[in-house]
């Protein structure tokens, strides 16, 4: 990973695995384990209405681009906006293809309502950070849209969460360097985990999801 291939870059998605659950995101992107309860599908869901590739729909002065990919040689990660709303606006950035001077924002879709924890805001800020380096611009606010309460909050990118997002990809890059998957932390939050069945708090203190396995095959 330490190239700029962007095929081996981390997808951006898992920063919400990996502040969710540190173990989570390492059976899902080190060991390729993948479970689907309610809630991913119904995510899913969310996500297929705002991610309809190569859809740009214009109202007056905004233009609204839905499933747009992204990447950042600087976190290397990569990924897709649900969608990127371009304001026209004197100060922003100049857009070549559109003839015209834009400020960028970006704006996440959730199933849910907000967390506890800033793993949405460090998603978006990690999608704002791709987009300042692909377009050259300054982004200084984006939008999460709750599907479960029906709003759309705005949210600063401030240095402090664009620092917070580089210190967990660099976790999540030595993570995966060393192809380690730490221990289980039950809590109450296990029950709401799509991998819950194959994570299994007796044995993983022991032995990874893939030891086990490879042990039940031999016996």
């Amino acid at each position: 990973m330490a190239n700029n291939r962007e095929e081996e870059y981390f997808m951006l998605s898992g920063i919400q695995h990996f502040q969710f659950c540190k173990r989570q995101w390492a059976l899902i992107h080190i060991e390729q384990q993948w479970a689907e309860n309610v809630k991913t599908i119904e995510g899913q869901h969310l996500h297929q209405k705002a991610d309809n590739p190569f859809v740009r729909e214009k109202r007056k002065d905004k233009l609204v681009v839905r499933g747009m990919p992204i990447v950042s040689h600087q976190l290397k990660i990569s990924g897709v906006c649900d969608v990127v709303e371009f304001i026209s606006h004197k100060k922003g950035v100049y857009i070549p293809s559109l003839e015209e001077n834009y400020l960028v924002f970006p704006v996440e879709y959730k199933r849910g309502k907000p967390k506890m924890n800033d793993a949405d805001i460090l998603q978006l800020t990690a999608q704002a950070v791709c987009l300042e380096e692909m377009l050259l611009c300054d982004i200084q606010s984006g939008y999460i849209y709750y599907h479960e309460i029906k709003q759309r909050v705005e949210v600063p990118i401030t240095t402090e969460n664009r620092i917070k997002a580089k210190v967990v990809m660099t976790e999540m890059l030595d993570l995966f360097e060393r192809r380690h998957t730490p221990k289980v932390k039950t809590g109450t939050f296990c029950k709401n985990c799509s991998l819950q069945h194959i994570c299994l708090p007796s044995l993983m203190n022991k032995r990874t999801v893939k030891q086990y396995i490879e042990r039940a095959m031999d016996e």
